[in-house]
């Protein structure tokens, strides 16, 4: 080999921090790298009697089959798991070599080149990754079981203890002397309270698993409100407290989940009597006209929250401190599930408190909308609607876009692992809408990422995210993203968002 085919090797080769050799079409290696002599401990000269072609590892693993193969066409291909003899005669553990093999013509010479890729720091990150997604599913599906054996192995017998503790303290008021009573009343307040807080678990861990549905409709808030007050009633008048409401004159109508909505408010009802000892508590509602949402306020006279604790306030079994737990009942959970059935529903929940003055804990959730079940003309309609394509893990944004958007845009919802990248291909929809969970923050930058990338028609992205931080914002308009609207949002946000970015994207 003459010295310019060495220089020029050297000058493309030599400072790549892989392993690089090359060959000549005898099978005699010509050139090594730095990354080479590091890797197999050998330099060229110590290799100068070494012919692949003879190599028997190689022969094995169809390595020799695929050089001579490049040299007879003279172009390129992969091979994995590369060891040779030279390599495996080291007293070392074995890299996970990926290989490229292509050819490169000098000076009328033929020379095929190797190019090494350690992979084993990958592959080994793959099997842990794959190990702990395992684990995962596997701790996901224990979960569940236990979940399930303990909905039906605690709640059932405590509803038969609960109900038969009822008839008994009722039918036996007035036959028993006073010391007995007070036995039975603790029978069934301390039942009913081991109930309350089991249920109260359960829903938070099947909330915080993921599997918590919601079915949105049209509710009356007036009459939630004024179902809670009913249940709750008793215990205000057991600590002679005011309980009084203030709607708004001609009633409010929010879309919502019924069950959630009311729970929500007994919660909040609740731990306002809870922490009261004497004075009233309040509801009050109205309408936020230019963000189209509901406004409930739940006030009261009670002991109030220091500023120090509010910012803990709605971590779940959360306390203030040991008295609290000693002197009220109570799990921590009533107020970390409202928050989090509210925000489910594209609502917030805020809370404003001095202590011992009161507390007042205010939720807005979204007006609701005239929502009609379709006919056959308003479905021939949506053929020539113009469309979204939207990433929604639980479909709740989705069900909310659907509702405000009805009769002008058609959504079709993909989950986040579900979505391909092959969908931008598409040329059926003009908007992507993504829906952001804080455990798939990053994995959803990426994906905007090279969506932006490889969308020839330049289409709109618009993220939803209860994430206010603007640091954390940026991060998606730098990845590319056109919009970004905070929770909750209203129909003209979205529509405005729609707008605006269809500007954007025309002009």
């Amino acid at each position: 080999m003459t010295e310019t085919i060495s220089k020029y090797f050297r000058l493309l080769y030599d400072y790549i921090p892989f392993p690089v050799e090359i060959i000549n079409e005898e099978g005699k290696i010509v050139y090594v790298n730095q990354a080479f002599n590091f890797q197999w401990g050998y330099n060229l000269s110590e290799v100068n009697a070494y012919k692949i072609f003879n190599d028997s590892e190689l022969k094995r693993s169809g390595v020799h089959a695929a050089i001579l193969k490049t040299f007879e066409n003279k172009d390129f291909r992969f091979v994995d798991n590369y060891a040779d003899s030279l390599l495996k005669s080291r007293d070392i553990t074995l890299p996970i070599f990926r290989t490229k093999i292509f050819h490169i013509a000098f000076e009328e010479k033929n020379f095929v080149v190797l190019f090494h890729e350690d992979q084993t720091e990958i592959i080994l990150t793959e099997a842990e990754v794959k190990k702990a997604r395992d684990g995962n599913k596997e701790a996901e599906r224990l979960k569940n079981t236990f979940l399930t054996v303990l909905s039906h192995e605690l709640r059932t017998p405590l509803n038969i203890i609960l109900g038969y503790s009822s008839i008994i303290k009722d039918s036996l008021r007035d036959k028993i002397n006073p010391e007995d009573q007070v036995y039975l009343d603790n029978l069934y307040s301390g039942t009913q309270r081991l109930h309350n807080s089991i249920t109260q678990m359960l829903e938070f861990a099947q909330i915080e698993a993921g599997h918590f549905t919601l079915n949105f409709e049209n509710v009356d808030l007036e009459k939630i409100i004024n179902r809670c007050v009913e249940l709750n009633k008793q215990n205000a008048v057991d600590k002679n407290l005011e309980l009084k409401t203030k709607f708004h004159p001609g009633g409010i109508k929010v879309y919502a989940d019924a069950q959630n909505l009311e729970n929500s408010i007994s919660n909040l009802l609740n731990n306002a009597i809870k922490f009261t000892k004497q004075g009233f508590i309040e509801i009050e509602t109205s309408i936020l006209n230019e963000r189209e949402l509901a406004v409930c306020r739940v006030k009261d006279s009670g002991v109030g929250i220091s500023t120090e604790y509010l910012d803990h306030l709605f971590r779940p079994f959360s306390q203030e401190d040991l008295n609290i737990g000693r002197n009220y009942e109570g799990n921590g959970l009533g107020l970390a599930l409202a928050k989090r059935y509210i925000e489910k529903m594209g609502g917030s929940l805020l809370v404003d408190s001095i202590k011992g003055v009161g507390s007042t804990f205010t939720f807005t959730l979204p007006l609701s909308t005239n929502l009609q079940k379709g006919t056959p003309k308003e479905k021939l309609l949506q053929r020539t609607l113009k469309k979204i394509l939207m990433i929604d893990n639980r479909n709740e944004s989705s069900n909310l876009l659907n509702a405000y958007l009805k009769n002008k845009y058609q959504i079709e919802v993909f989950g986040l692992n579900e979505f391909k990248l092959d969908f931008i291909e598409r040329t059926d929809f003009e908007y992507i809408v993504f829906d952001v969970e804080g455990n798939q923050w990053d994995q959803s930058i990426r994906l905007c990422r090279h969506i932006k990338k490889i969308d020839s028609l330049e289409r709109p992205v618009i993220i939803l995210s209860n994430e206010f931080d603007e640091e954390k914002i940026q991060q998606f308009n730098k990845a590319g993203a056109e919009k970004f609207l905070i929770k909750p949002f209203t129909k003209s946000d979205i529509l405005n968002a729609l707008a605006s970015t269809a500007k954007i994207n025309n002009s």
